[in-house]
């Protein structure tokens, strides 16, 4: 058995909900847009396919797709028979898939920075990386979740957007829902709003999926009314994910996270994202630097291929929106929660330490 099949065994042991595994030479993926009400399992046999099972959100979420990068690159060294370029152009290809995902872009570059020096060894190397990468990326939802659940209270409300949870992560938890089931399993009565997160309401379709999945009483709302949730005392915290963070500590989320931000702020409710060292991107000064992915317009006159608008009616769908630094309370880290100044306090997860200051 290969190191990558010995892992997947692992996992598929634990209390995890996979979002993508390896198996017999293939790619195992969840197909995301037809939960809560099927749970189909697709199967992508080249990079072509998963680099459309990534565009077409079948698979999403930063840290899911970031594995998508490990997995992916693997596979390319599998089917190429060990061709370096084979695998650096799949690498391409998969960067293309979500321009807005540090995530993903940092994994591929990890992993073809792999490729030097490996010679006949690329397929062993690759799987070693990949399996690495994967290792890394639980141990991180497990210590963010850690890390994150001290700011929640027994009897605390908690409201997150969309879908930052287990099948858009490892498997455990993902980003926010890692702090929030880290927080139910020490016993906490917490509660949680989840909004629907149009267009592609994957707060209704998948975060309540998870919640119900792991027992989490929950209550799902329009993302239009959080600020009514907020203004009659429904909300004691948000904890929202992070597709990207720049230097400065500016954040890009799906959509309407922007929106849920300024309310908490109005109504003095901490807000937290919850988020890894890997996506902070220091390349990015702040948030007006990050390219902002346009999806379909068809996206929001259409729910399931149904029609919901006149015909020809235009529509605007910017999959992300930006969360100025200001109405951050905290960063939640692996190693930590991070608070402002940011362009100065984002510098330490950098650091060799276990936990940053809070």
């Amino acid at each position: 058995m290969t190191e990558i099949q010995q892992l997947v065994q692992r996992y598929q042991e634990e209390n995890l909900a996979l979002p993508i595994w390896f198996e017999e030479g293939t790619l195992k993926v969840i197909d995301q847009t037809k939960l809560p009400f099927s749970e189909e399992i697709m199967t992508c046999s080249t990079v072509e396919d998963l680099g459309e099972a990534i565009r077409s959100m079948q698979i999403r979420g930063s840290g899911a797709i970031g594995i998508c990068g490990a997995y992916g690159l693997y596979l390319a060294a599998l089917v190429s028979d060990g061709d370096p370029e084979a695998v650096k152009e799949a690498g391409v290809l998969l960067k293309s898939t979500r321009p807005t995902a540090v995530n993903l872009m940092k994994t591929v570059d990890e992993m073809i920075a792999a490729i030097e020096g490996a010679g006949q060894e690329l397929i062993h190397t690759m799987e070693t990386k990949a399996v690495e990468i994967l290792e890394r990326q639980l141990a991180f939802e497990y210590e963010l979740g850690r890390h994150g659940a001290e700011l929640i209270e027994d009897g605390d409300t908690v409201m997150t957007h969309c879908h930052s949870g287990a099948l858009g992560g490892a498997g455990y938890g993902g980003r926010a829902l890692s702090v929030i089931r880290t927080a139910h399993e020490q016993g906490k009565n917490i509660h949680v709003i989840t909004c629907e997160t149009r267009p592609y309401l994957q707060g209704a379709r998948i975060t309540a999926y998870e919640l119900k999945k792991f027992g989490i009483p929950h209550t799902l709302i329009t993302d239009n009314m959080s600020a009514f949730c907020m203004s009659t005392g429904r909300i004691d915290k948000v904890v929202v994910g992070s597709d990207r963070v720049s230097a400065n500590g500016d954040l890009a989320n799906k959509v309407g996270t922007y929106m849920h931000a300024l309310a908490a702020k109005e109504h003095n409710i901490p807000f937290y994202t919850a988020t890894s060292s890997h996506t902070i991107d220091f390349e990015t000064p702040s948030g007006s630097d990050i390219e902002v992915e346009m999806r379909d317009a068809s996206e929001v006159t259409h729910l399931k291929g149904i029609a919901i608008a006149p015909e020809g009616t235009n529509a605007l769908y910017p999959s992300f929106d930006i969360t100025p630094n200001a109405l951050i309370s905290g960063i939640i880290t692996e190693k930590g929660v991070i608070s402002a100044p940011y362009s100065t306090n984002l510098k330490k997860v950098n650091s060799k330490k276990d936990k940053v200051s809070q």
